[in-house]
C-alpha cells in the first residue's frame, strides 16, 4: 500500500499520545498495532470505522477508538473511516438499513406500515417530539437493519482492503521484476 501517500493525513503516533486529552489514557495506546500500516492493521480499522460509522451520530468516534483499542486495529483509520456517514448519507443509509432489517425479520415483523415523517415548521417543538416517536415505531426493522449493515459493511471492508493490499503488493513486485530484467 502507498504508505506514505497515507502517512501524509494521520498523525503520528507521539502526536496523538501526547495530546493533553489523550495523554490520561496511559499504556493502553502503546500498542504498535494502533499506529503502524500494515495490511492486517489497516482493513481491521476500516472494518471497525464502517460498523461504528452507523451507530447514532455522537457514538461514532467513540466507539470506533474504543473498538480499535480493544481489538488492537489501526485507530486512526478506524476514527477517519467512521466520517463516511455525514448529513448527507445518513438520511440513505438509515433507510438502507430499514429496508435491510425489513427483508431479515421477514414478515412477520413488518406490522402496520410507517408512515413518513412530516415537518411542521410552524410548531417545531411539537414535531420534535412527533419525530422521536417516530423514530421509535420504526423499532427492531431499524434495529435489526443498522446492526446487520454495520456487519456487513465491516466485512466488506475488511475483505476489500485484504483483497486490494495483496493485489498492490503483487502488481509492485511483478514491476520490479520486470525492471530487474530489464537491466
Amino acid at each position: 500500500m502507498p504508505r506514505k501517500f497515507i502517512r501524509k493525513f494521520l498523525p503520528g503516533a507521539d502526536e496523538v499520545r501526547n495530546h493533553r486529552l489523550v495523554s490520561k489514557f496511559g499504556t493502553w495506546l502503546h500498542h504498535p498495532n494502533l499506529w503502524h500500516l500494515n495490511r492486517d492493521s489497516v482493513a481491521g480499522g476500516v472494518a471497525i470505522g464502517l460498523f461504528a460509522g452507523l451507530l447514532p451520530a455522537p457514538l461514532q468516534m467513540l466507539s470506533a477508538a474504543l473498538l480499535a483499542i480493544a481489538l488492537r486495529r489501526n485507530l486512526p483509520v478506524a476514527v477517519l473511516v467512521t466520517l463516511y456517514t455525514n448529513p448527507f448519507t445518513f438520511v440513505p443509509l438509515y433507510l438502507l438499513a430499514y429496508a435491510y432489517g425489513s427483508l431479515l425479520l421477514g414478515a412477520g415483523h413488518a406490522g402496520a406500515p410507517v408512515a413518513p415523517f412530516e415537518m411542521d415548521w410552524i410548531n417545531f417543538l411539537d414535531s420534535m417530539q412527533r419525530l422521536l416517536e417516530w423514530s421509535l415505531s420504526l423499532g427492531p426493522r431499524l434495529a435489526v437493519g443498522v446492526l446487520a449493515l454495520g456487519l456487513t459493511f465491516a466485512a466488506l471492508g475488511y475483505f476489500a482492503v485484504q483483497v486490494g493490499w495483496r493485489a498492490y503488493v503483487v502488481l509492485a513486485w511483478r514491476a520490479r521484476r520486470r525492471r530487474r530484467q530489464r537491466r
